[in-house]
């Protein structure tokens, strides 16, 4: 992820005993504050505060302030989060769009798939829930693995003995599936690897797996929930993991070749099937219950996050959205963002509608927060402003 932008603010110091006048308003100011604090604590209601079962494991702010859009977009990113529903007859709508571009680099590793409409891509029986498949795939030592996977991981899902019933297990298996098939195929290079980063979707419920720096990203009414986490060397939990199984990292490189913790194929580097290697190609898994109010899914490889911070994209694409109502074009304008940004690696963006509708203007409620100042605070406002 790109480093955030920290905007500190001018504070210019005036002279004639400004200055001081300034440190006497700050103690108003406290006095104020402090008093709003104990009518607070009084047990009245608390307005506009993060519900409390949310509990962010990662914060991203966003680099820049986009032009007309609202302070509430600009909230921090949190992961996993679990959508609770009181609106259980929300029936998504799937559409998408996307981009790919090669970047600066001399060749193109990168695959996608969307696929909006399931059942109709399956040919399944009208029982069948709506559904849609997304998936982005990040190669690299070729494009082998990439195009591998990206043709058959759909595949390797719905083939499975517990699919549609046990959908995690089936993605599980389709992952192992993916990798162990890398290593057998004769007409492929062994050490061709890919990320892969899968989002399914069937009724309400979404199920992202994802294994390697790709992220996927959910649009909640304008904030960013991480919905995958960055699997990289240097990430703590991933360096135990690879440092217990006797891998090493140097210089954030996984055992001195690859930026990535976990990936499918690369079997130059893990030896033998069917035994741990520190080198994973277990998806973590993250399944959530769409409600009205999650908007739309990024999906992109770490060539968009290396020089994009979750809400600042999310942002972007809900200011988009609300221009033209059209993903493709979200997909081009984060693109063309980070090429602005000066991205090293290949560009892969897909943007996932919830609903044929643009999204809503956010209305932000007015605080009618009762502000009061004390008999002292008063008498000493009214003498800073008599010695003005």
């Amino acid at each position: 992820m790109g480093p955030g932008t920290d905007a500190a603010t001018y504070q210019g110091k005036l002279g004639n005993g400004f200055c001081q006048e300034n440190e006497i308003m700050l103690s108003i100011e406290n006095k104020i504050e402090e008093e709003e604090n104990d009518d607070d604590s009084s047990g009245q209601a608390k307005i506009a505060r993060p519900p409390k079962n949310h509990s962010p494991m990662r914060h991203c702010i966003s680099q820049a302030i986009l032009a007309d859009t609202f302070s509430s977009m600009e909230c921090p990113s949190e992961i996993g989060l679990k959508s609770s529903s009181k609106d259980s007859g929300f029936q998504p709508k799937f559409r998408s769009g996307s981009c790919s571009e090669i970047g600066p680099k001399p060749y193109m590793e990168d695959e996608y798939i969307c696929v909006d409409n399931l059942s109709e891509h399956l040919s399944t029986p009208n029982g069948f829930p709506p559904g849609a498949f997304y998936g982005v795939f990040d190669g690299h030592g070729g494009v082998d693995a990439a195009s591998f996977t990206r043709k058959n991981m759909l595949k390797f899902i719905t083939e499975d003995f517990d699919f549609p019933n046990g959908v995690k297990r089936s993605v599980k298996n389709a992952f192992a599936k993916a990798d162990h098939a890398l290593a057998d195929a004769k007409n492929l290079d062994r050490s061709s690897g890919t990320t892969a980063l899968t989002a399914i979707i069937l009724g309400r419920t979404m199920i992202i797996a994802n294994a390697g720096d790709s992220r996927a990203v959910l649009g909640k009414r304008g904030r960013a929930i991480e919905l995958s986490k960055d699997h990289k060397p240097n990430c703590t939990s991933e360096r135990i993991r690879i440092e217990k199984l006797g891998g090493t990292i140097y210089d954030g490189y996984l055992n001195g070749q690859l930026s990535v913790a976990r990936a499918l194929g690369d079997w130059h580097m893990k030896g033998s099937k069917g035994s741990k290697h520190p080198l994973s190609s277990e998806p973590e898994l993250e399944e959530i219950a769409l409600t009205e109010e999650d908007e739309f899914l990024i999906i992109g490889c770490d060539g968009l996050w290396d020089v994009m911070s979750s809400q600042y994209a999310v942002t972007i694409v809900r200011k988009e959205l609300m221009m033209h109502n059209d993903p493709e074009k979200c997909c081009r304008e984060l693109v063309r963002e980070a090429l602005k940004r000066n991205t090293c690696d290949n560009l892969t963006v897909v943007v996932v509608c919830f609903s044929s509708n643009p999204p809503p203007r956010i209305q932000i409620p007015k605080s009618h927060k009762r502000r009061s100042i004390s008999a002292e605070g008063l008498d000493l406002l009214k003498g800073v402003l008599g010695n003005a």
